[in-house]
């Protein structure tokens, strides 16, 4: 098994010394009960990490690890973004988690014309909160270094914005004619991808999204919930640019 995951919000180790301390370092010595000899990860999340040997603990809340130099590994290519419209309950945290877990770099959430699910003042906040520990903890999980971006809830017309910006740019929609599986794919930049809400897109929102450039596609013959159809999508798309290779 891979080394288990920790987040640090500071490098400042006293020689190869480090005292991972706080929430992270009571997960590690009182949950995952780390032991002298065992191998760890730590990272900031963005692409930093070390990976250290436990040398022993102190408390119920402070693991002490043997560091090696900080190394970052490299932004992927091409980078893949999904527009993930807001779905009801706490399925949009499941769609962050699991495309968290297969790979996506960035996740915008979308208040689509047909969410039922609202993101309003303070539950706004704490919905995209929620979003942005789900992806923190998925990407410890998934032994990630480099967790995805949740960006603030976007409408309909920044996600056009973005959309024009894209190298690749698709909407998962019944109306297409073309599977994103044939779809002629970059070997650089970003790829954006839109996953609509359970009451579908818009006429509108497709016309504006054609507008920006943004073609319509089909996964294949089933329709899959918008909770898992972000993350099914990103698995083909990680596989075709060879990410997965």
């Amino acid at each position: 098994m891979t080394a288990p995951v920790f987040v640090v919000e500071h490098w400042k180790p006293d020689g190869d010394r480090y005292v991972l301390e706080g929430a992270e370092g009571r997960h590690a010595v009182s949950v995952k009960r780390l032991r002298p000899g065992e191998e760890v990860v730590l990272t900031d999340g963005a692409g930093r990490y070390a990976v250290c040997e436990v040398t022993g603990t102190e408390g119920k809340d402070r693991l002490i690890v043997r560091m090696d130099p900080v190394a970052e590994e490299p932004a992927p290519s091409p980078r893949i973004t999904v527009v993930q419209a807001l779905p009801k309950g706490d399925r949009g945290e499941v769609a962050v988690e699991t495309m968290t877990e297969v790979g996506v770099d960035a996740i915008v959430p979308w208040q689509a014309s047909r969410c039922i699910t609202q993101w309003k003042g303070d539950r706004g906040l704490k919905a995209l909160g929620k979003w942005r520990a789900t992806a923190r903890e998925a990407g410890k999980q998934s032994r990630r270094v480099r967790f995805p971006e949740v960006a603030d809830a976007a409408t309909t017309k920044q996600v056009a914005a973005l959309l024009a910006r894209a190298d690749f740019a698709a909407v998962l929609h019944e109306s297409g004619t073309d599977r994103l599986a044939t779809a002629p794919l970059p070997t650089e930049g970003e790829i954006v991808l839109v996953v609509g809400p359970e009451g579908g897109v818009s006429p509108e929102e497709l016309a504006l999204f054609a507008q920006a450039g943004a073609t319509p596609y089909v996964l294949g013959p089933t329709v899959l919930r918008t909770s898992t159809a972000g993350t099914a999508a990103a698995a083909l798309l990680l596989g075709r640019t060879g990410r997965w290779s």
